[in-house]
């Protein structure tokens, strides 16, 4: 079995969890390298002399699954690499909440059994979306989470239209709307008010930002809904949409902004038994019963 395993250096200082986690896993009879999640200016961080980093094409090349090292941003960036290379992906917990993560680093014993093959794959419904301007595709991108679409820095507010499958759904005045997948529901869309959903389940969620609005609501559409979102057609306020917590895509007034259920799908490993709701209450904040 050939384990790709991807650290953030910014999170495991020294790679001592990545380290730790190969030791074992080779131990147990598994293949390993390593590959950095993201690109980073090697100068800035420390990484051991002794460790060799493959390139993306090359480390999964032949790989059965991946091991990320870092907090929630890491593992999403991870699990949507791994997708494309159809390796599924299991999640170490180096950050504050670790909603994605399988493991935290006290747990690395039970890399073992994946060796041993006792873990499943969970898959997670993905989002494809694109910006449309003048009857062009000027943006591409897939979400796992969710994408974003917020008013610019200047404290103003901008109107907004969200329709699924050409049908008005809401319009309301605010500081942006969030189009979720499940797995996004205990991100950003929990935060300004939406639902916490099974991320198994397959809906798209739909949650204004701060609206300036009575009737405004979340809502959750099914996940064959086509749903579109634009500014007002009168607006010459800014916006900003961004995916997954990327880098920001300036919209245009007249741009709109198109979502649909994803053929793509991320796979996640588990190897614990704990049920979502246990996780929902450790990680932000509830109480076990």
């Amino acid at each position: 079995m050939k384990i790709v395993l991807s650290p953030n250096p910014y999170r495991d200082k020294g790679l001592k969890a990545a380290q730790n986690a190969q030791r074992i896993l080779c131990q147990a009879g598994a293949e390993t390298c390593m590959c950095f999640p993201f690109a980073l200016e090697r100068e800035n961080v420390e990484v051991p002399a002794h460790l060799e980093f493959l390139p993306e094409e090359e480390a999964f090349a032949g790989a059965d699954l991946m091991v990320c090292f870092g907090g929630d941003g890491t593992i999403l960036h991870a699990a949507k690499d791994a997708q494309r290379h159809g390796v599924p992906v299991l999640g170490v917990n180096l950050g504050s909440v670790g909603f994605m993560a399988e493991l935290e680093t006290a747990e690395l014993s039970q890399l073992e059994r994946l060796i041993q093959g006792k873990y499943r794959v969970e898959e997670r419904m993905m989002l494809d979306v694109s910006v449309r301007r003048e009857g062009k595709t000027v943006y591409r991108d897939q979400a796992l989470n969710d994408a974003v679409i917020t008013k610019g820095a200047v404290a103003r507010i901008i109107d907004l239209e969200v329709k699924a499958d050409g049908v008005s759904v809401a319009r309301f005045s605010g500081d942006g709307v969030i189009v979720s997948t499940p797995t996004g529901s205990t991100a950003y869309a929990m935060s300004a008010g939406g639902p916490i959903v099974e991320p198994t389940v397959e809906n798209i969620l739909v949650t204004p930002i701060c609206p300036h609005a009575l009737h405004a609501r979340s809502f959750v559409l099914d996940s064959h809904r086509s749903v579109s979102a634009r500014m007002g057609k009168l607006s010459r306020k800014t916006a900003y949409l961004s995916v997954d917590g990327g880098k920001a895509f300036r919209l245009s007034a007249s741009d709109q902004v198109e979502l649909h259920r994803s053929r793509a799908r991320a796979r996640l490993i588990r190897l614990t038994n704990r049920s979502f709701y246990t996780i929902v209450n450790q990680k932000l904040g509830g109480h076990d019963r």
